[in-house]
């Protein structure tokens, strides 16, 4: 049985507004995005990876790492309203046309999250890859604040968010009583191309949980710059089991 062609894709736009050139900016002593395309390289399954921009400047740093940048991303896909699925189309049909290259995983590695454990990402395709029926797998964690208990104002009055036939009035229930909820945390992604090129979207109609536990450090907003900083640099050392940045599997392998 050939290997089957695993691709990391890296979004990295040249636009932020909440933190500018966020993906470049240096964490650790290396800029933000070189930390993923290290996941990807690191990891034995992986066999690509790509920077997907529109960047000429994140372009240079992404070849200097030794990702690939076999495209510019195009401007419209490239906005702060540009989704996901939009760049993973992108990519998908310039690799089909272009190179004729047709992966059979996607692993999607965001590079606001420098801090990964590369145990995970291999279990994270290895799940998929015994899953054929699996469309994606999303990496998500137990939710600090359960939906069943928000709302939402429609025509000025208070609707429930996710009501539950089973409980009407689960609002006011013990949240020990009501289903656990998952936040999905972007830690490592995994979709088909067919979920993306058939389906028109990032998860298809099967996704695997990859439920995961831990603290996770991600950027988004300047306030998590020294958090962020302190957990580079003890991954750098080799702090990765437990601690800062520490994540395990909760379903079976």
């Amino acid at each position: 049985m050939s290997r089957p062609e695993v691709l990391a894709l890296i979004p990295a736009r040249g636009g932020s507004k909440s933190v500018p050139r966020k993906n470049l900016l240096k964490v650790g002593g290396k800029p933000l995005v070189a930390y993923s395309i290290r996941h990807g390289h690191e990891s034995p399954s992986i066999t690509r990876t790509i920077v997907s921009t529109d960047d000429a400047e994140i372009a240079e740093v992404a070849l200097e790492y030794g990702a690939e940048v076999p495209f510019y991303r195009p401007a419209e896909f490239a906005t702060d309203s540009a989704t996901d699925l939009e760049v993973f189309r992108h990519a998908l049909e310039w690799l089909a046309e272009e190179e004729d290259y047709r992966p059979d995983l996607v692993v999607h590695l965001r590079p606001t999250g420098p801090v990964r454990d590369i145990a995970l990402i291999e279990r994270a395709i290895a799940l998929m890859l015994k899953h054929p029926e699996a469309d994606a797998l999303r990496s998500v964690v137990l939710a600090e604040h359960t939906p069943y208990k928000m709302w939402r104002i429609e025509d000025s009055y208070l609707r429930p968010l996710a009501p539950l036939a089973e409980f009407p009035e689960a609002h006011s229930m013990p949240r020990q009583k009501l289903p656990a909820a998952y936040w999905q945390n972007g830690y490592v992604d995994v979709v088909r191309p067919r979920a993306v090129l058939e389906h028109d979207s990032m998860v298809g109609r099967v996704v695997l949980p990859f439920v995961l536990e831990g603290k996770f450090h991600e950027l988004d907003y300047p306030e998590q710059i020294p958090a962020l900083e302190q957990a580079v640099l003890a991954w750098e050392r080799g702090e990765r089991g437990q601690g800062e940045g520490a994540a395990w599997p909760r379903h079976p392998a």
